[in-house]
């Protein structure tokens, strides 16, 4: 027993001498040396990855100097050319109506039915009035109507048109519609006082027939409608989008019962005109 068991002895610590001659680094350097291998092979991807990268960039680069050297000469201003939707208005050339009023450029308007997004969201319970409407409460504006701004000689709708200071601008419109114009502005001026000092006008009386005919007549044309810029710019019509500040201002005016030209099939944004209901309200109480 005592020789078998100094047997199992002496293999034991033969054993444990083998363990402690082991290098105690070593599986610490093969697992650096494994993670320096993936880093390399993430580096190589990385360089092939930038080397794609700046070969699309020269690409772009190269794209971007033929548009350049391609692009037209501008075309120098000329007061002969008609103002087009999206133009700065500081490069656009607006007429004054008769009363010294700002009135709006050629075709700004559409009489078409509402979008369904415009209808969802604005002009809920606000309808706009139909030219047989303004007729039956105002009157024929004038004899004669063309797709240019006219002045308007009717006798009954001349007395209820004023002209006024509103905000930044000078407009001439009805009455009763300078009056609500008028708190529309000092509630923007209160509440939104960045968009009220943004705010400006494309016009607002112009007797003529709306975009596309020879029939409708504009509601410009009674003084119940107005167009309006943010920072001097027109939203360009029909883009079925328009600029921030006109939805803001499009809450107001709904509010005060008045219909945003944004509800047409083809939007028109900057166009705001008193809405039916208003318009028989203020005939009702001896207002027109």
């Amino acid at each position: 027993m005592s020789v078998i068991l100094a047997a199992a002895v002496f293999a034991f610590v033969g054993d444990l001498l083998r363990d402690t001659d082991r290098d105690p680094n070593a599986e610490r350097i093969d697992r650096l040396t494994q993670q320096l291998a993936q880093q390399d092979r993430e580096i190589q991807s990385l360089r092939a990855e930038l080397s794609s990268v700046k070969r699309k960039v020269t690409e772009l680069e190269g794209k971007v100097k033929e548009l350049a050297e391609a692009r037209p000469e501008p075309i120098p201003p000329s007061t002969d050319v008609t103002p087009s939707p999206g133009e700065p208005l500081s490069q656009q050339s607006f007429s004054i109506d008769q009363f010294g009023g700002m009135a709006p450029p050629e075709e700004t308007e559409n009489m078409t039915e509402p979008m369904q997004l415009a209808k969802k969201r604005f002009n809920e319970g606000v309808i706009r009035p139909t030219p047989a409407v303004l007729r039956q409460i105002l009157g024929e504006p004038r004899t004669t109507y063309s797709t240019s701004c006219q002045p308007v000689n009717n006798p009954k709708l001349l007395r209820n048109l004023v002209t006024r200071e509103i905000g930044h601008f000078r407009l001439t419109m009805i009455k009763p519609a300078l009056d609500s114009l008028g708190h529309i502005m000092e509630r923007l001026r209160k509440e939104e006082p960045d968009i009220y000092a943004a705010i400006g006008t494309a016009g607002a009386l112009c007797a003529r027939y709306v975009r596309g005919s020879n029939r409708s007549v504009s509601s410009h044309a009674w003084g119940a409608a107005v167009d309006l810029t943010l920072k001097k710019n027109l939203d360009r019509m029909g883009d079925s989008s328009t600029q921030f500040g006109l939805v803001v201002l499009a809450e107001f005016f709904n509010d005060a019962g008045w219909y945003w030209g944004a509800g047409y099939t083809r939007e028109d944004s900057m166009h705001f005109e008193v809405g039916e209901a208003l318009l028989r309200k203020w005939a009702a109480e001896g207002k027109l």
